[in-house]
């Protein structure tokens, strides 16, 4: 196809100028949620958890429980994959041969490996967690983090975060003020798009072709993206 990759480059709009068509798929980056002493040490993003290798303690809370806060929360409390391994995914789930086990259900039940951490995942959105994942998938979410004993809380208020861990109340009246003991504490509160390029490049004159993540944050959908792509690729 006579592509031309460059890599480890960051374009910029003086870069694209000469382009008959651009198009942006930059993606997004974490929203900052502006809690108070959020500039704490042992306060991390997603990002530095997940592709940093950040080190992380024993007791976790995790601001927002959208699918990024569910995958840290399994990500932490979870040792090797278990789906990597049959025997460990059976007995992780309490499930076996249907010819061997009836209904295929071991007697036993689940016996899932103990969890990694102590890990608390918060959201302020007054409602049942998990709830906005995928319709297919997020039971399975649901049920890892429960037999990994994350305890989940809604309707969150982010007071602030000090020294004695991070601060939260309930509800519009800010009730119920609490103190969630924490060594590290993960910052999973949504994406904004990266639209620096894209703006940069309508400055200078240049209408680009914004698609995925950097078009729309809410609600990060894989399925839009490579549909918003193909059918630009097939337009141009």
């Amino acid at each position: 196809l006579d592509v031309e990759l460059r890599l480890g480059v960051e374009a910029g709009a003086q870069d694209l100028a000469g382009f008959d068509e651009v198009v942006i798929a930059t993606g997004v980056t974490p929203r900052d949620p502006q809690i108070p002493g959020q500039d704490a040490p042992n306060v991390l993003s997603y990002i530095d958890v997940l592709a940093g290798g950040a080190e992380v303690g024993k007791r976790v809370a995790i601001i927002g429980a959208g699918g990024i806060g569910f995958d840290v929360a399994e990500f932490l409390t979870t040792g090797a994959s278990p789906t990597l391994d049959l025997a460990e995914w059976r007995r992780e789930w309490g499930v076996g041969d249907p010819e061997q086990m009836r209904g295929g259900l071991a007697p036993e039940g689940p016996q899932p490996e103990p969890p990694l951490r102590e890990v608390v995942l918060l959201q302020r959105k007054a409602e049942r967690l998990g709830k906005r994942l995928g319709k297919t998938t997020g039971w399975i979410h649901r049920a890892t983090l429960k037999m990994k004993g994350v305890a989940m809380r809604s309707g969150v208020n982010y007071e602030r975060i000090d020294a004695d861990g991070l601060h939260v109340s309930y509800g519009e009246g800010r009730e119920k003020p609490e103190v969630i003991a924490a060594d590290t504490i993960v910052l999973c509160a949504g994406q904004v798009s990266n639209r620096s390029l894209a703006d940069a490049l309508r400055l200078a004159g240049t209408e680009a072709h914004v698609i995925g993540g950097a078009d729309v944050a809410g609600e990060l959908d894989a399925k839009r993206a490579i549909d918003q792509g193909t059918r630009l690729a097939l337009r141009l």
